[in-house]
C-alpha cells in the first residue's frame, strides 16, 4: 500500500511571475510548501532564466492542465543579432558570429514565413526525448544530437522595439510546443546574420497574465497563511475554452461514479468536448452525447 501523500486537499490555480534564474519545477515545489497542498503541477515549462507567467495548478486543478497547455501563449523576447550559441539562448556558447545587421524592414519581411502553420525544430538544449533521453542531457555529453521538426501554430509575430543594431525585440503569440529560442535562431539564419534569445518574458498563458503573478517574495511572506488562499483561481478557469453544461443533482452524482450524465439543453453539438457543473462548481469533463455528458475527467470536492 502506497504512504498518503501528506499536505492539505486544495484545489485552483495560482499565477506566479516566476523570476530569472528558477526552474518551472522549484518554482511548483515552492507553491505546493507555500500552501501545504498535497498534490500540484504548472501548465507549460518555462526556462530557467525566462520570466513570467507560470501557471501552477493544484489539487483537482491539475486535472484541467492540459487545457491551459494547448491554450495560446504570448511572449516578449529580445534577440542578439551578430551571434548564434548551441543553445539558443544567452547561456550558451558563441558557435558563430557575423558583422551583418539587418535594418528594421528586413526584420519586418523575413517575420512574415513564421506565421501560421510552420515547422520548428527544437534546440538542441531542450527537454524534448530522443530514445528516452532529455536532448539537453545528450547535447551536454557531446553528443550530437538531431532532432525533427515539429508542428507550431504562430498567430502574431510582431517587431515592437530596435533598442541598437544588435538587438531587436520581438512579441509572438503562439499555440502549444512553441520555442522561442528556435524562432530566434531560425530568424537570424533566415536574416543572414545569427540570432539568439537574450532576454524571454511569457506575458500571458491562456486566461493568466504576467501582470496578475505573484512574485517568489510574496509567497515567502504569505507562505502557510490564509492570505495566500485569497490568490487563488478556481480550477474552472482552466476550462475556460470548453462548452459549460449545467447538469442535475442526480446527473452530477451519476458523473462522480464515472458514469454519463444527464445535462441541460444547450447549443453544444454532438460529439463536442464540454464541462458539466452544479451551482457553478465542475463536475467533470467529457464528451457530449444526446442530452448526456460522458466522463473522461471527473473533479472530487
Amino acid at each position: 500500500m502506497g504512504r498518503k501523500r501528506k499536505g492539505r486537499d486544495i484545489s485552483g490555480w495560482l499565477v506566479v511571475d516566476k523570476p530569472a534564474g528558477m526552474t518551472s519545477t522549484a518554482v511548483v515545489n515552492k507553491v505546493r510548501w507555500a500552501m501545504d497542498a498535497k498534490k500540484a503541477g504548472h501548465a507549460g515549462t518555462l526556462d530557467p532564466e525566462a520570466t513570467g507567467v507560470l501557471a501552477v495548478a493544484l489539487g483537482e486543478a491539475t486535472k484541467t492542465v492540459p487545457y491551459i497547455t494547448d491554450a495560446l501563449k504570448a511572449y516578449t523576447f529580445t534577440v542578439r543579432l551578430g551571434q548564434a550559441t548551441n543553445t539558443d539562448d544567452a547561456e550558451g556558447e558563441v558557435i558563430a558570429q557575423s558583422d551583418a545587421r539587418p535594418s528594421d524592414d528586413d526584420i519586418k519581411q523575413a517575420l512574415a514565413p513564421f506565421l501560421g502553420d510552420i515547422m520548428q525544430v527544437p534546440p538542441k538544449f531542450s527537454a524534448v526525448k530522443i530514445d528516452g533521453q532529455r536532448a539537453y542531457k545528450l547535447a551536454r555529453d557531446g553528443e550530437d544530437v538531431e532532432l525533427s521538426a515539429r508542428p507550431l501554430w504562430v498567430e502574431e509575430l510582431i517587431l515592437v522595439d530596435r533598442p541598437d543594431a544588435d538587438h531587436v525585440v520581438l512579441e509572438m503569440t503562439c499555440g502549444k510546443g512553441g520555442y522561442v529560442r528556435s524562432i530566434a535562431r531560425d530568424l537570424g539564419a533566415a536574416l543572414g546574420c545569427h540570432g539568439h534569445v537574450k532576454e524571454l518574458r511569457r506575458i500571458w498563458s491562456g486566461p493568466f497574465e504576467a501582470e496578475d503573478g505573484l512574485s517568489i517574495e510574496q509567497i515567502d511572506e504569505m507562505a502557510k497563511t490564509e492570505a495566500l488562499d485569497d490568490y487563488l483561481h478556481p480550477l474552472e478557469i482552466g476550462l475556460s475554452d470548453l462548452p459549460e453544461l449545467k447538469c442535475t443533482p442526480e446527473g452530477a452524482t451519476r458523473l462522480r461514479n464515472g458514469n454519463p450524465g444527464m445535462v441541460l439543453a444547450s447549443d453544444v453539438e454532438y460529439g463536442d468536448e464540454a464541462w458539466a457543473s452544479l451551482d457553478g462548481q465542475a463536475v467533470a469533463v467529457g464528451v457530449y452525447k444526446s442530452g448526456e455528458l460522458h466522463p473522461s475527467r471527473v473533479f472530487v470536492i
